[in-house]
Order: structure tokens, then sequence, then C-alpha cells
């Protein structure tokens, strides 16, 4: 007969299996501890995020206001999409305004306030709600704002009275000064860094480094600024102004075509920038489609010169299409009346119309033009003997 206790010889002791493990109560101890260590941590986070929406509404809605006109000078910078909370928020934060609410409160039922541009705006220390909302709203506010046009070059251009007219370096450079006694970047300086600064640094895209890098160095940038409005921050240095410029132009000559649209056609994408400025310095908008054809065939085999006077005058800082013999006598790399081919580098900014232009030129034969009308439209030929009629009946116009 089997003994009963026989059937529990191989359980362990009940006081045995009820022993206390002191690795394993050392690892419990330490869970409970870092759990607890982590709901306090988060318990600090939600608090601050209280504490933080709190002083913002507070701030929002609190009202402190300053009197008068205010003084010394204050740059802000108002941002795309920013609602006149933000930038009343904005003003508070830099004490231009007691409060948001003094900013907001002052702009009520002023409409004008929904359609302010953004960009950089100079204001007071210390203003009251009215005065601000009145003065960033009036034109002496704005600052920093550049246009850059179609056709402009980097170099300033002789004016008819002998003065001069600023080109794109001189005015970036202008529009870092703002203020009483503001730090401005001379064009002195906005010159030798375009000269200078490092190609690739400033924002110039891959597909036009080799060729700007070979380029005289005050015209390294020529061609590639695109036209268009340009928030310049007051006081920034010269570098970061051409950065931010350039590589904002290297989008939109992206948009434009460049350099995709140059696959497969004879020319490279930094020669397209070249054609494309000839073609705005060259003619008026609705003409331009016509005058790259006359460019593409005159460079087609066998080569044409091109004969451009807008080429001649380029080096020369001339902005008129109009040149003298000795000026076409001229030896130099500009000189398409001399030499075959285009010039080293494009001669002026150039619009998105001609640089799709210089892509895709009108179906034509032409390999002649002249501005034959006083508002600028050109008169296309097939031959000499066209093209000399057509300047004929120009000069009877009175078109140059």
């Amino acid at each position: 007969m089997t003994d009963d206790l026989g059937l529990f010889a191989d359980e362990p002791d009940e006081r045995q299996r009820r022993a206390p493990d002191p690795e394993r109560f050392r690892r419990r101890k330490r869970r409970r501890l870092v759990t607890a260590l982590a709901s306090l941590f988060v318990l600090v986070l939600v608090g601050c995020g209280v504490l933080y929406a709190t002083s913002q509404l507070m701030q929002i809605g609190s009202y402190e206001d300053y009197q008068g006109e205010g003084a010394g000078d204050v740059v802000i910078e108002i941002k795309s999409g920013e609602t006149v909370s933000a930038i009343g928020r904005n003003l508070a934060e830099q004490d231009v305004v007691a409060s948001t609410k003094a900013f907001t409160k002052a702009a009520e039922g002023n409409r004008q306030i929904n359609s302010i541009q953004p960009g950089y705006y100079l204001m007071r220390n210390k203003m009251s709600g009215d005065a601000a909302v009145t003065h960033i709203l009036s034109a002496a506010a704005k600052v920093g704002r550049v246009d850059i046009r179609a056709g402009m070059r980097l170099e300033d251009q002789l004016a008819p009275d002998n003065g001069h007219t600023p080109g794109i370096l001189t005015k970036l450079a202008e529009a870092t000064c703002a203020g009483e006694n503001p730090t401005c970047v001379t064009s002195e300086e906005m010159h030798r860094v375009a000269a200078t600064a490092d190609l690739a640094s400033l924002g110039v895209p891959q597909w036009a480094l080799a060729d700007a890098s070979k380029a005289e160095p005050k015209r390294r940038l020529e061609g590639l600024i695109m036209p268009g409005l340009y928030d310049v921050k007051p006081g920034e240095t010269a570098e970061n102004v051409l950065r931010d410029v350039v590589t904002r132009s290297a989008a939109a000559l992206e948009v434009a075509g460049l350099p995709k649209a140059a696959e497969g056609s004879r020319y490279s994408p930094y020669e397209l920038l070249k054609i494309a400025s000839l073609v705005q310095s060259e003619g008026i908008t609705k003409d331009f489609g016509q005058i790259s054809r006359v460019i593409h065939n005159r460079l087609a085999p066998p080569a044409m010169h091109l004969g451009l006077d807008s080429t001649i005058n380029y080096p020369l800082d001339k902005p008129s299409l109009l040149t003298r013999p000795e000026d076409r006598g001229i030896d130099g790399l500009y000189n398409t009346y001399k030499n075959y081919g285009l010039p080293p580098t494009p001669i002026s900014a150039v619009s998105k119309e001609a640089v799709q232009a210089a892509e895709k030129p009108t179906d034509g034969t032409w390999k002649f033009f002249v501005k034959c009308y006083p508002d600028g439209t050109s008169c296309f030929a097939d031959n000499q003997a066209q093209h000399d009629a057509y300047i004929d009946e120009a000069r009877a116009r009175g078109a140059f």
C-alpha cells in the first residue's frame, strides 16, 4: 500500500515557498520609484503648460496702454498669415505697446489692419495702441522692401543727367538702413561680398556654379537674382541678404523652367539664362518669343554675330539700346558685333516670361529685328534688305 505522504514528496516546503527574495524585492521597489518619478514629471509638465497658457490668456486679456507716440526705434517683423492678435503680441513682447489688448482694441473696426503686408516695420518704444496702429499702417513704417524689376543689372547705371541709377546691389545695401542711427551695409561692402563670397553658400544653384565661377567677379551673380519684391531686414549682414535673395531666386528660376528645360536642347541651363537676359534687354514682353527665335537662328550653324547693342552697353553701364560706332569697335567679351556666340554671363535680371521665351522661342525664320514703333514693338526680318527697310520706317516714326 502506497504511503499518502509519498504523493507530495517532491513539493517544496510551504515555508520555503513563502521565503522572501531580496533581489526581487529590490527590483519591485525600483519600479515603484521610477513610476512615481515619471508621474511627478508628467504633473510638472502639465502644470507648466497650464501656467504658460494662463499667462498668455492673461496677457491677451489684460489692458494696459502707454500714452503718446513713443520714442526710439524698434524693427519688428510681420510674417505671412499673422493675425492682429499675433502682431499685437509681438509688439507687446518688444515693448512697442504696453499690452496685446492695447493694440487689438485700437485696431477694432479698422479694415486696413487686415491687409497689412508681411515684412519689416520700424516702430517706436512705448507707443499707445492708437499710435501704434496709425504708424504701422503708414508708408513711413514699412522698411527694407526692395523692388527688383526685370532688366535691372547688378551695377549702377549711368543716368541721362550724368548721375547714377542704383543697381540691384546698391538697392539691397540701401534697404539695410532704417531708423535714426542705423547699422547699414554699404554699397561697397555688398559689392565686395557679391564678388568674393562662396557662390554655393550664397545659394547659387548647382547648375550655375561652374559657369558663374568663371565669370568676372563683379558679374558672377548677374542674371541669378530674379525680379520681385524682397524684404531685407535692416541691419542684416551683406552675406545674409544675398543668401536670402539668391536662394529665393533659385526657386523662382526652377518654377520658370530651369534647369529642366535645358534637357534635350543644345544649350545648358546657364546658356538659356543668358539668352533670356538678352531677350529681356532687347524688347518688350509681347515680342519675347520672336526675339528669342532671332537669337536661336543666329546661333545655329552657320553662326552669325548676334550684333546686339545691349551687350555693347552692358560693360559700359549704359541702359540705352542705342550704341555709338566707337563703342561697337571696343574689343571685349561682351562685344557681340565682334565675337560669335553668347556673352560670358547674363546681362540683366530676367522675368519668367523671358526665361520661357528662351526655352521655347516662337517658330520662324527671322534673323533680324529692330525696335520700329515708339511703344517698343519690334519688326522682324528674314534678310538684310527687309531689315534696312524697317530701320528707315522706324526712324520715320521716331521710334529711336
